[in-house]
């Protein structure tokens, strides 16, 4: 990005197991060269379904999500489309301490989409399920987590590459430290 060598995860939907090892693996390999990553999120989640569990979607995952919380090169967050829970924190969500985290204007960020939230609950007791989509929309927009200062700003998607390369160029006057991992089990 403007000269800058990074390392980029970007995703479109659900992370399969084969996914998230793949990025367990990039991350560990960006860490080892000292290499910035850059997060592209739109995700819905982590796959579900004993088919997936069966197949090693929690194991997989647990990996990626070790590797996000020990890479210690300097992480920078864009959220371009959703980021809903256990996804968010795979793809470097503020939990995990990017140095910037934004949001394009058409980003939504929530345990879950205001759907599905609206199915579970009003299943489980006596919620309108207009009511939680409203509050799901309202709440779970990028001006209202920009407001409560939970990320760095609203990103006009034109200024992303000049955003990150500032982020980058400050980023990277500080000596990257060496990354260390725990144990990945096959």
């Amino acid at each position: 990005i403007e000269g800058y060598p990074v390392g980029i995860l970007a995703n479109n939907g659900v992370l399969f197991a084969e996914s998230a090892q793949k990025g367990a693996h990039f991350i560990e390999l960006a860490c080892k060269r000292r290499v910035p990553l850059v997060f592209l999120q739109n995700i819905t989640g982590f796959m579900v379904g004993k088919e997936y569990e069966e197949g090693g979607i929690a194991r997989d995952g647990a990996k990626l999500v070790m590797a996000v919380a020990c890479a210690d090169v300097p992480k920078f967050t864009v959220v371009t489309g959703g980021s809903f829970g256990a996804g968010n924190y795979a793809m470097c969500g503020r939990a995990y301490e990017p140095r910037q985290l934004w949001m394009w204007p058409n980003a939504r960020i929530s345990v879950m989409g205001g759907e599905q939230a609206a199915t579970v609950l009003s299943m489980v007791g006596d919620s309108d399920p207009d009511e939680i989509r409203a509050k799901y929309e309202a709440e779970g927009n990028p001006y209202h987590s920009t407001a409560r200062l939970w990320d760095d700003g609203i990103l006009d998607p034109l200024d992303t590459r000049r955003v990150l390369a500032l982020g980058l160029s400050a980023a990277l006057n500080a000596p990257i430290p060496e990354s260390t991992f725990g144990i990945f089990r096959m």
